[in-house]
C-alpha cells in the first residue's frame, strides 16, 4: 500500500518562506548595526599656548656666626726700677748701710748697668761724611790708580784688553782693604788692578753721626791698547 504525503506537512513547501525570513533577519541585524553609534569620546585640546611656570627660587640665607672674640690681652708691667738684668762679668756696687734693717726685712738691691755701645762692623755704602782721597773724592783716587797701572805683558801679547771693577773698604784708619775682583776680562790685568790699590796711601776716612766708620766703595779701572 503506497504512502502518501500530505502537501500541507511537506516541510520543502516551507523552504523558501524560511530562507527569506532568514535574509530578513540578516537585514535587519546589519541595519541595526549601521545605526548603532557608539558614545562619542570627547579628547581635551592641549593649548599650544601653553608655557612653564617660573617658580621664584629663594636663595637661602645663612646667618654669619660671630667671629671668636680676641682673646684678652694680658698686660704684664715689669718694675725695672727694682730688677735689672745684667751679666756675670758686671760689677755691682752699693751705698746701702744693711744695719738699719731688720732680719725679717727683704732687701732689694737697685743695680745700675752702665748701656754697653755695640760697634757696628758692617762697612757703610753711604755715609754723612764719606771718605775723600787727597782731598778730593773717588775720581780722584781712580785717576791715580790710572797712572799708576801699568800694561800686563802677556795680556799685550794675547791683545787682551777691558775693563777691571774691583771693590774694597776704606777703613776707620784710611787704610783699604778687603780688595776683591767683581769682573775682569782676564786674571792678568785684574792682578795688575789689585797690585796698584795696595800701594795706595792713607785716605780720609769716612763718619757717621761724628764717629769714624768703615766705607765700602767700586772701582772700574779701563785697560785700553793704544793703537
Amino acid at each position: 500500500m503506497e504512502l502518501k504525503k500530505n502537501p500541507k506537512v511537506d516541510v520543502n513547501n516551507k523552504r523558501v518562506v524560511l530562507l527569506e525570513i532568514g535574509l530578513i533577519l540578516a537585514l535587519l541585524v546589519v541595519i541595526v548595526a549601521f545605526l548603532y553609534t557608539p558614545k562619542e569620546v570627547t579628547v581635551e585640546q592641549i593649548d599650544m599656548n601653553y608655557g612653564p611656570v617660573e617658580e621664584q627660587i629663594t636663595e637661602i640665607t645663612r646667618q654669619d656666626q660671630k667671629p671668636p672674640e680676641p682673646p684678652k690681652k694680658t698686660e704684664i708691667t715689669v718694675i725695672t726700677d727694682i730688677l735689672n738684668i745684667v751679666t756675670n762679668d758686671t760689677k755691682i756696687s752699693t751705698n746701702v748701710d744693711f744695719a738699719e734693717f731688720d732680719e725679717d726685712v727683704e732687701i732689694i738691691q737697685q743695680v745700675a748697668v752702665e748701656e754697653e755701645s755695640i760697634e757696628d762692623d758692617q762697612p757703610f755704602i753711604k755715609v754723612e761724611e764719606m771718605p775723600t782721597f787727597q782731598g778730593g773724592d773717588l775720581n780722584t783716587f781712580r785717576a791715580w790708580v790710572q797712572k799708576r797701572v801699568n800694561y800686563p805683558q802677556i795680556a799685550l801679547e794675547n791683545n787682551i784688553s777691558g775693563r777691571v771693577l774691583l771693590m774694597f773698604v776704606v777703613e776707620r784708619d784710611g787704610t783699604l782693604t778687603n780688595i776683591q775682583i767683581l769682573q775682569s776680562p782676564d786674571s792678568s790685568l785684574s792682578d795688575e788692578a789689585i797690585r796698584v790699590l795696595k800701594t795706595s796711601p792713607k785716605w780720609k776716612p769716612g763718619k757717621q753721626r761724628n764717629k769714624t766708620v768703615r766705607v765700602k766703595y767700586t772701582l772700574p779701572v779701563d785697560f785700553r791698547i793704544a793703537n
